[in-house]
């Protein structure tokens, strides 16, 4: 589902900073992946390239079957849509919409019609927990609820590929054991490939192996 090879990316400034090398990484599509690591080594920027939103200086990123380099940003951004979806530490709930109408954004970006759009979102929030909140302001949820929307939004429309970006951050730790389960069981239902990054050994621990990512790579935790 996502095979990464030899993947390398710097900045350059007053002097030039290496990110990332060397890094190879295959997943398939059930698998669930834990990537851990120190501040600034890297973990933000390997997603942003496994998601295009950034381009490695050396290396193959392959999703799905297609190589990501060359692709225009019109492809990489119909790519992120299809085949990708995104949970974040902030949530990132668009506060003027209702949580039926947040769950349901990423099938009206498909252009998929609005009987199929309801009948998904509906079924996706009774999947998640959140059926009867479905006419609710974000305003009106919890932390631990919003991060099930985001977690429904980002599912709702079958991606291959999720990509967790500390998604437990900002819960108490009750709330965070709730979203971990409920992020691996959808990911796993799906047969989504997905990768948690997260600095938290525990949250860690949700997924079916952990890596450790350093500036000698990415390589097995011990």
């Amino acid at each position: 589902m996502l095979k990464i090879r030899n993947l390398a990316k710097s900045y350059e400034g007053a002097r030039r900073r290496v990110v990332l090398h060397g890094i190879t990484l295959d997943l398939d599509a059930g698998q669930y992946v834990a990537i851990m690591g120190e501040s600034g080594v890297g973990k933000s920027t390997l997603l942003n390239l496994i998601a295009g939103l950034d381009f490695p200086d050396e290396g193959e990123i392959v999703l799905d079957g297609q190589p990501l380099a060359g692709l225009s940003d019109d492809v990489l951004t119909r790519l992120r849509r299809e085949k990708m979806g995104f949970v974040f530490q902030a949530f990132h709930v668009l506060p003027y919409l209702s949580v039926e109408q947040n769950v349901a954004l990423p099938l009206q970006l498909l252009g998929i019609d609005a009987t199929t759009v309801s009948e998904r979102t509906r079924a996706m929030l009774a999947s998640v927990g959140l059926e009867a909140r479905a006419s609710s302001a974000p305003r009106e949820l919890s932390g631990g609820e919003l991060q099930r929307v985001a977690i429904a939004r980002a599912l709702v429309h079958e991606p291959k590929l999720v990509l967790a970006d500390e998604p437990t951050g900002n819960l108490d730790s009750d709330s965070a054991d709730q979203v971990l389960a409920l992020l691996r069981d959808q990911i796993k239902q799906r047969d989504s490939a997905g990768i948690l990054v997260t600095h938290s050994h525990h949250a860690a621990a949700s997924a079916d192996r952990v890596l450790v990512l350093s500036a000698d790579g990415l390589r097995a935790a011990v």
